[in-house]
């Protein structure tokens, strides 16, 4: 049996508040690692007692199997609704989404609750809101940490009030998370992906990520911060994924590739191994990045780009969590994440109905600092870096009085994201393989023509755009700065 923390047991009497003012289906949201699954088992284990039944839905086996270990430390009896599960019928059911979907129409089960694990999958019209609908006299609890699509739609279709949770920073405050540190070294360039549903496209994403000089960076970096510390990299792909590890390895640093492909068996051995410390990484490809309770991580390598803030979010969660001899976590972002979205402590503000969709050219606008000297990610306003002691100097103006006569100002013009893409390509093969990425019909043409007028112009210099150091940069690598 366990005992819920103070901020848990609030958020039980937020959640009875909001059924009792007669809403029916709620939404729950707090950070990764808060405890959700804590806080929906004391409620399944009361409605138990009170003679009602509960269902439980999740959508991969590792969270059924999270979900049923802490029904255990509750002491809830409980069954199945999932494949190679034993059919055992009781108040309290755990069932995959997947299997519950295939047998809804047979189920002599009629639940007065349904708790959904990682809500923000839920829509009205997808397999989630199918099934929740079969129930109309159910009490519908939703538990999430980022509470959007990937998209940026909201959940209002779903659910019809938010209830919130402690934020990152008051858990941390608390000791209920883990302080961390976070380090942007230079990153890789994603001006030139398209955006398919809401996020970077995952072939180019692959095709931009899997080289040996990224890789290797992030072997360096990790050496240097983090060495001998347990590990996940998200990567973009199983190829991506296998090709990390294999480079770790051959640096002597023993990491094994984990994807939703594998046998279950086989993940469940990886994941053991880990907690054992027989393996000391795992490069995980959308597996470790939402819900996976996986204990002892410290260190969080970010080699997969993201416009998700809500993907951002579940993969830095991963590393937030406590763990015996942890003093802080470590997260090395290679690919921009933290610019784009911000640090793990930046406060929210979640509402049911999403966010405002923007353009393209404005998915990057959080601003955060990074220290030149070491690459520590901080808050904008840092004057004096917390990792290595730099200072950044503001150097006041000197007037210099000149003689000479006023002229009409003429704004300069701003620099498309797409001239800027174009400058960036240097060469006749970059230039080309800019051609095919934006799928012009004649690649080979396009680039030949882009060259020839810039050796005509004697334009072919370093067009590379860099921060200046020290900078406040955006999403946008500091565009505005120039």
């Amino acid at each position: 049996m366990i005992q819920l923390y103070p901020d848990q047991m609030a958020g039980v009497t937020a959640i009875r508040a909001a059924y009792s003012s007669g809403k029916r289906s709620v939404l729950f949201v707090a950070p990764c690692a808060f405890g959700k699954t804590c806080l929906f088992g004391f409620i399944a284990q009361n409605a138990a007692k009170k003679g009602k039944s509960v269902l439980i839905i999740a959508h991969r086996s590792e969270l059924i199997e999270q979900i049923s270990s802490t029904l255990k430390l509750f002491e809830v009896e409980h069954g199945f609704i999932a494949a190679d599960r034993p059919k055992l019928h009781r108040s309290v059911m755990v069932a995959s989404i997947q299997t519950l979907v295939k047998r809804v129409q047979y189920l002599r089960f009629s639940p007065d609750i349904i708790i959904v694990d990682e809500a923000h999958h839920c829509t009205a019209l997808n397999t989630f809101g199918k099934t929740l609908a079969e129930f109309p006299g159910a009490k519908i609890l939703g538990v999430t940490a980022t509470p959007c699509r990937l998209s940026g739609e909201g959940l209002g279709d779903v659910f019809e009030e938010m209830v919130l949770g402690p934020t990152a920073s008051e858990l941390i405050e608390a000791g209920r998370l883990s302080p961390f540190k976070l380090f942007a070294p230079p990153t890789v360039d994603v001006s030139g992906l398209r955006i398919r549903a809401g996020d970077f496209d995952k072939h180019q994403m692959a095709a931009l990520m899997d080289k040996p000089k990224i890789t290797g960076d992030a072997v360096t970096h990790y050496i240097k911060h983090a060495m001998g510390k347990p590990f996940v990299a998200f990567c973009t792909g199983i190829t991506h994924a296998q090709n990390v590890a294999a480079q770790f390895r051959a640096s002597g640093i023993d990491a094994v590739c984990i994807h939703g492909m594998m046998d279950n068996e086989v993940r469940k051995g990886i994941v053991n191994a880990f907690r054992d410390d027989a393996i000391k990484g795992l490069c995980s490809v959308d597996l470790i990045s939402e819900g996976f309770d996986v204990q002892g991580i410290v260190c969080g390598l970010m080699l997969r780009p993201t416009a998700s803030r809500g993907l951002h979010i579940q993969q830095i969660g991963r590393c937030l969590r406590l763990s015996e001899n942890k003093t802080h976590a470590i997260i090395l972002d290679h690919v921009g994440n933290c610019a784009r979205h911000g640090l793990p402590t930046d406060n929210q503000n979640w509402t049911l109905e999403g966010r405002v969709k923007r353009p393209r050219s404005k998915i990057q606008e959080v601003k955060i600092r990074i220290c030149p000297k070491c690459w520590a990610a901080q808050a904008p306003a840092t004057q004096v870096c917390q990792e290595c002691g730099y200072e950044w100097v503001v150097e006041g103006r000197q007037v210099e009085q000149i003689d000479g006569e006023l002229v009409e100002w003429v704004a300069p013009k701003k620099v498309s994201e797409k001239r800027v893409e174009e400058w960036r390509a240097q060469t006749l093969e970059e230039l080309t393989e800019l051609a095919r990425i934006r799928n012009y019909k004649s690649p080979e043409f396009w680039a030949r023509k882009r060259y020839d007028y810039r050796m005509a112009q004697g334009k072919q210099r370093d067009y590379g755009i860099q921060p200046k150091p020290g900078a406040v940069i955006s999403g946008q690598q500091g565009l505005e700065e120039f």
